[in-house]
């Protein structure tokens, strides 16, 4: 049997009319196929990167120790992988491009979750290399970071579905949008600059619509959990007009709404959420953002957060202006990376290798840097 015989057997078979198939997983550099179909070569290639290893010490929404059981990023991944693979299947949907997405979509997260983002951000704006976004730097790493600066040559459907995955801003319907390669990559370069852009981004494919709210369904209940874990609430304090309609624990929230999705977009051409459903969805988001996110790290934190990442950039930037080879943004990354990796600039250089740290990485480095500077 060759490598085609192979690859037919492998892919996903009986798929809907409105999922994408397996020939439109144009990469951006052609390369030779092997046994693998185009979307499952991707999952082992997000699965095996560097990124994705980090992701087992990187926050999800609280920044403090003590408790084993708050999620972390790597779990996160893995139930928007879950919940988005079980809306693909019931709906016939590509469920290679769907996983591909899903375990890749927060790899350009920062340390310190959406803290760490917001400053990073502020760093990157104050120094002009544009706004900072974790699903762009997601793309970012899988097309000129990762594989040593070279890239893993993921497919367009996959980049795109990682790019428009941004799951603090939910819809009650979501459609596909066509586009080309120049189309994404002309996206892709325009949220550096237009902060329009992330807010309007629409994925091209029905199966980046499904890791879009999936995103959203894997964090509203689990931070619930994490919330009254922390103390923060309690599963009382949830207002009835949420908890009637959703239920009042993550496994009743998430199956309720992986149910509704199903029944109203079964043969479709988009996702939708039941009007009820999604009012409540909504409801919900905005308790979070008030009763958890709110005071998922105190004052305190982000002020040492904010150091943290300030202190390590200017020094960092200043080596790599120096040219002090010792420095161990030197040692412990561009020693390794491709000469066309070395010719970006040397700000986005250390934004690349602050974002790709670990909670545990940055703080280490920060407290070395205050031993030597003693």
């Amino acid at each position: 049997m060759n490598n085609d015989e192979l690859r037919s057997r492998m892919e996903v078979k009986n798929l809907s009319k409105y999922a994408c198939p397996y020939s439109k997983g144009e990469r951006l550099k052609d390369e030779e196929l092997d046994f693998r179909p185009t979307f499952y070569r991707d999952i082992d290639r997000i699965l095996y990167s560097l990124a994705y290893t980090r992701y087992l010490d990187k926050t999800q929404v609280f920044t403090h120790g003590g408790n084993d059981h708050l999620q972390r990023r790597m779990t996160h991944v893995q139930f928007v992988s879950k919940i988005a693979r079980t809306i693909g299947r019931a709906l016939s949907l590509n469920e290679d491009l769907i996983e591909a997405a899903a375990l890749g979509h927060d790899l350009g997260h920062t340390p310190f979750g959406h803290l760490g983002e917001s400053i990073l951000n502020e760093i990157s704006l104050e120094n002009g290399m544009g706004y900072f976004n974790h699903n762009i730097e997601s793309v970012r790493v899988l097309m000129n970071i990762e594989n040593y600066g070279k890239g893993l040559n993921i497919t367009i459907p996959v980049l795109d579905a990682i790019m428009c995955h941004n799951g603090e801003v939910a819809l009650g319907k979501y459609e596909p949008v066509k586009k080309s390669k120049k189309q994404f990559l002309k996206e892709y370069e325009l949220a550096y600059t237009d902060k329009e852009v992330i807010k309007n981004m629409r994925p091209m494919t029905l199966e980046g619509c499904v890791v879009r709210i999936s995103d959203l369904i894997a964090y509203l209940g689990k931070d619930i959990e994490d919330g009254i874990r922390c103390h923060l609430i309690t599963k009382e304090d949830i207002p009835e007009d949420i908890t009637t309609v959703l239920g009042s624990s993550n496994k009743e929230i998430v199956n309720t709404i992986i149910t509704d999705i199903i029944k109203n977009s079964y043969d479709r051409n988009f996702i939708k959420l039941s009007d009820a459903v999604y009012e409540a969805m909504e409801k919900l988001k905005s308790f979070n953002y008030k009763y958890i996110y709110a005071y998922a790290a105190s004052e305190e934190e982000k002020n040492n957060v904010r150091k943290i990442f300030t202190t390590l950039f200017n020094v960092y930037l200043e080596d790599l202006e120096s040219e002090n080879k010792d420095s161990i943004i030197y040692t412990n990354y561009l020693n390794n990376m491709s000469e066309e990796y070395l010719k970006t600039q040397p700000k986005r250089i250390v934004i690349d290798y602050l974002a790709g740290m670990t909670d545990e990485y940055i703080v280490r480095q920060y407290n070395n840097l205050k031993e030597t500077h003693k």
